[in-house]
């Protein structure tokens, strides 16, 4: 399974993302599964391709021109696809996953799952869109997602697929039940 992971180039304050990005890592490619990711080294960018090349899984890095000259790509990605922007990026790495995860990152990495969300909802993608809530740091979203239904600007179908998950057995859960098209924003 691809599975595409958004989350950020820096390391954050929580010594837990460190450690949670590594595990993820090394549960993607101990699971025989490739890593779709931002394509940089540094951070927990490259804590999670590190651990999952370490873990003997392939990883594909998706990364603009424009970081490539900044010296962020990771060289020892199994494949680097080069991107002219950021929107080819994101289109990229929606094209090649088979399932999506929000690891706790900043506003790119909240740009790229609601994209993933938008089109869930549209029906255009029919994958699990998997939102890491490790130690609560996505339960603002959460709360806005079921103001959005309560409010009647959004609906519990058009939530479809969208799940939250507290850790990595619940990401293993999700991934390996196909939850993708059962109920409304689940946690787990």
């Amino acid at each position: 399974m691809n599975i595409t992971v958004y989350l950020g180039a820096n390391e954050g304050r929580d010594p837990d993302l460190k450690k949670a990005a590594r595990e993820l890592g090394t549960w993607i490619g101990g699971h025989n599964n490739t890593l779709i990711y931002g394509g940089s080294k540094c951070g927990l960018m490259g804590e999670l391709a590190e651990s999952t090349l370490l873990a003997g899984g392939r990883v594909i890095g998706v990364e603009p021109q424009f970081f490539i000259d900044m010296g962020f790509e990771y060289d020892a990605v199994s494949e680097l696809i080069v991107t002219q922007n950021m929107s080819e990026r994101k289109a990229k790495m929606i094209e090649l996953g088979d399932a999506f995860i929000a690891f706790p990152g900043g506003t790119g990495t909240l740009e790229e799952i609601a994209e993933v969300m938008s089109q869930s909802a549209l029906g255009f993608l029919k994958c699990p869109c998997i939102i890491y809530n490790l130690n609560g740091y996505y339960n603002s979203l959460r709360d806005l997602l079921y103001h959005m239904v309560r409010m009647d600007l959004s609906s519990e179908e058009k939530l479809r697929g969208i799940s939250f998950a507290e850790n990595i057995s619940d990401i293993e859960k999700i991934l390996l039940s196909g939850q993708s098209d059962q109920g409304t924003v689940r946690d787990h």
